[in-house]
This record gives structure tokens, sequence and C-alpha cells, in this order.
């Protein structure tokens, strides 16, 4: 018999906007139409939502000398992995593989959410979004991002804050 979803997954929700519901935290839901063919997720995202690239973060699934870790970077820029592997206490960094990491995350490949992961993960937030007041992430699936401050994200993910981005 097939497992009944949550009230707030079955009018939409994600498991993302069900940890922050749960946890009390201000959130804006903003949805847009995805277009497959777009080179970028997370530009789509920032051009579709009409908010700065900077402000906008995407989520990355690393391998860190064996174990899996999120680093959440904005848009505008790459994950420098030398740093993200510095920020945990690591000596090697390597992009994860992207069937693991939808497998371990329970998320596909451009809506990975920080929040609401099937599988917690060490999670390292770019130090540069505690510049804004609000910041934009996946909200776990492709079309939809949450803004929240990025005090609450790195709260609810117990993230390190680390200057982990590259212009």
């Amino acid at each position: 018999m097939a497992k009944k979803p949550k009230k707030s997954q079955q009018q939409g929700g994600t498991p993302a906007t069900v940890a922050l519901t749960s946890a009390g935290v201000a959130y804006t839901v903003h949805s847009y139409d995805h277009d497959p063919a777009h080179p970028s997720y997370g530009e789509e995202a920032a051009e579709a939502m009409g908010v700065s690239p900077e402000r906008v973060f995407k989520t990355l699934v690393a391998d860190v000398d064996g174990s899996l870790t999120v680093a959440v970077v904005p848009v505008a820029g790459s994950l420098d992995l030398k740093a993200l592997a510095t920020a945990v206490g690591g000596k090697r960094a390597a992009m994860a593989d992207p069937a693991l990491a939808e497998r371990t995350t329970g998320y596909v490949r451009g809506g990975i959410s920080p929040l609401g992961q099937r599988k917690k993960l060490p999670t390292v937030l770019d130090a540069s979004a505690s510049a804004h007041a609000t910041i934009c992430v996946s909200a776990g699936r492709r079309g939809l991002e949450v803004e929240l401050a990025p005090e609450d994200l790195a709260k609810l993910t117990e993230a390190v804050l680390a200057p982990i981005g590259r212009a």
C-alpha cells in the first residue's frame, strides 16, 4: 500500500518547504516556468524572479575525502573546491556523481535544496550570503525557489559559513 503524503505535500509542498514550515521560519516561495533548454538552472531562476544573481544561491553536492558535503554558493560564480575542503577540515574535494547526489538528497539535479534532504549532509554556505537580508535557494524542484534570511538557512542546515565561492 502506498504511503499517504503529508497534507502540506499534497498541496504542492516539498520536503524543503515542509521543513521551513515545521521550523516556523519566515520564507517566500517563488515559482516560475522552468525551461529545460536553459543552460543554467540558477541563472534561469534569477532571471525569472527578477533577482540579482548574487542573491540566488545554487546547491551543489561534492565529495570531500569520501564524504558527501553540500555547498551553497551564488549562481553568479562557481564553487572553489579547495576552499570547500578546507571549510570542513578535509584535504580534497571533487563534484559528487550526480546520480549519487540525487539518491542521497532525494532531489533531482537542478532542484536540489539544502533543506529537507533525505539524508542530512554537512553543509557549507558561502560567506557572501550574510551580506544580504534574504537569499533564494531551491525549494526542492526545478522552477521553485524559497527566499529566506541566510541566518535561518544556516541555522536549519547547521551550515558552516566560509568563503567557498569564486566570482
